[in-house]
């Protein structure tokens, strides 16, 4: 018997769609930003679709074409949100740059996506200027600031004013309607297993995840909140928020480039933010800010933690000292990147409160629109009995396809089921509760961001004084890990910790550098002759790094 079709509408799951509704039921609502101008800037949902507009004509104007990458080098600040949609909304693709790598890097990932367009901040037109004769791609520099601010002098060529583009735009534009599947956003890898890998989105994927974000079992933002993400644009699009605080009419308060303790605490108070979510090295920073000058949040109430793992005693002070609930989560470029968060269970309420805070410390269960999978080293799925390691699989409606440029498929077969395999090691538990026990690709997570160990052990190796090194994580207590390099000296050669780490100088971003260096006779290596790298980490795991 043939199927049947329903009979209901058929309308495109479209990123311009989110601010066409924020503009049309909540246009009054407030989208506040401190721009790196250093004034705070007020606007509404009705007036940053309309800028948005005026940014999709503006494009047009410069020649891009449909489908075409434009990159961001910005802060989070109303400028790029209203690039977020006039990019994504008529159909290109944004492609948000982190500007923390290493220039190299930054170099490459442009060149490699084709960026037709780079919009930046002005805190970053030294580091353009220097980078803009590597970058073929791009046709037009776009300084996001307004005419009074402009450089009198500069080296780039086809240098634009944002606020001169939108002023010469008439914001009397209509938003085209295109297949949902069309890409609407590019994101990459941090490169820890050589150089970064794209992940490009579609307009459907991030719809759909906003959809899940705003879920009660997720993020639970609504429409009474007042949203701060600290996460920057450029980590995974601030991991949603841009999109899921439109999708429900929630006040959005940007916090630009000014990330610190003090910073951050004065503007959650003033714009009486109820929710925010950041990595654990800024809830270090607020934390030692609030308790150095005796300070409460008035209004703050939830926080989801991601980017490395939240420690227990950082998720206890928060909730007892400070009153907040406290919500662990995980997820990656490569699933957009929500993927777990660790919510209770009605079943947890009669839990004493240690057991509770056991299961939060976890990263917790899967929402709708994603599920994990643990396999052993044939791929065969292991137990949810919550002790039992595998390496973690992930599928869902917005969990990468292939990377860019590549058609290959990095994807595990399982029982007929295309699984995305994520690097991490992991336990799930009876209730589907997910905890991360080891990464397999031996990278470094520092304050949320990615280090790999394989890039430093090379640079290293380029001493003419080394003969083997190796790059572990060591502990620490504000940026979580911190690389200790490992170092067997070449025969009759003499080389000092410092002058290795000199050798850094350039090669790296400064704050890649390991903070320390040990010397050692020989490394172990496994029956294949690789570096044993557990055994160094447990060798290691009481070092002192230099002023901790």
């Amino acid at each position: 018997m043939p199927t049947v079709s329903g009979q209901m509408m058929q309308m495109p799951l479209s990123i311009s769609s989110l601010i066409r509704h924020a503009a049309r039921h909540a246009g009054d609502v407030e989208v506040v930003s401190r721009r790196v101008e250093g004034d705070l800037h007020r606007s509404t949902y009705a007036e940053v679709e309309r800028r948005s507009r005026q940014v999709a004509q503006a494009l047009a104007r410069l020649g891009c074409e449909l489908g075409e990458r434009i990159g961001t080098l910005a802060w989070n600040g109303h400028r790029h949100l209203e690039l977020f949609y006039g990019i994504s909304g008529s159909g290109r693709v944004c492609h948000t740059v982190n500007p923390r790598l290493h220039a190299d890097q930054i170099a490459w990932i442009i060149n490699h996506a084709q960026d037709r367009v780079l919009f930046f901040d002005s805190t970053f037109l030294p580091l353009v200027e220097k980078l803009a004769p590597q970058l073929a791609s791009v046709a037009h520099w776009v300084l996001m600031t307004a005419r009074a601010q402009m450089p009198a002098d500069s080296a780039l060529k086809n240098l634009h004013c944002y606020e001169d583009l939108l002023a010469a735009e008439d914001g009397q534009w209509a938003w085209p309607e295109f297949d949902e599947n069309t890409a609407s956003g590019l994101c990459y890898t941090s490169g820890t297993t050589g150089m970064p890998k794209g992940v490009l989105y579609s307009h459907r994927s991030t719809v759909l995840h906003a959809l899940g974000q705003v879920s009660v079992d997720a993020m639970g933002i609504g429409s009474r909140d007042v949203v701060l993400p600290v996460t920057p644009m450029f980590h995974v699009n601030a991991w949603g928020v841009p999109f899921a605080a439109p999708m429900v009419g929630a006040k959005l308060v940007l916090p630009g480039s000014r990330l610190d303790g003090a910073s951050l605490h004065e503007l959650m108070e003033s714009e009486r933010v109820t929710f925010t979510a950041g990595v654990p090295t800024v809830w270090l920073g607020l934390i030692t800010h609030m308790k150095a000058h005796r300070l409460q949040f008035s209004t703050l109430r939830r926080t989801v933690i991601g980017g490395a793992a939240c420690p227990p005693a950082m998720m206890r002070t928060l909730e007892d000292d400070f009153g907040l609930e406290v919500i662990h989560a995980w997820g990656m470029t490569e699933t957009s990147p929500l993927g777990t968060l660790a919510h209770l269970k009605a079943k947890h309420a009669a839990l004493d409160a240690e057991s509770r805070r056991a299961l939060q410390q976890k990263q917790g269960k899967v929402i709708y629109g994603v599920d994990l999978a643990i396999v052993d080293a044939d791929d065969r799925p292991l137990p949810w009995d919550g002790c039992t390691p595998g390496q973690l699989l992930v599928r869902g409606q917005w969990v990468v396809d292939h990377y860019l440029g590549s058609s290959e498929s990095p994807h595990i077969d399982l029982a007929g089921e295309r699984w995305f395999p994520t690097g991490d090691v992991a336990t799930i538990d009876a209730d589907g509760y997910m905890q991360i026990t080891d990464r397999s690709k031996d990278v470094i997570k520092s304050g949320g961001e990615w280090i790999s160990s394989i890039v430093l052990e090379n640079i290293a190796m380029a001493h003419p004084a080394v003969h083997e090194a190796a790059a572990i994580a060591c502990h620490h207590p504000k940026w979580d890990e911190r690389p200790l390099l490992v170092v067997v000296r070449k025969p009759g050669a003499d080389v000092s910790a410092a002058d290795l780490l000199r050798f850094f100088d350039g090669k790296v971003a400064s704050w890649q550098v390991p903070d320390d260096v040990v010397f050692v006779d020989e490394l172990p290596h496994t029956a294949t002759g690789k570096l044993f790298k557990m055994a160094l980490r447990q060798a290691y795991r009481d070092h002192r790094l230099p002023g901790v």
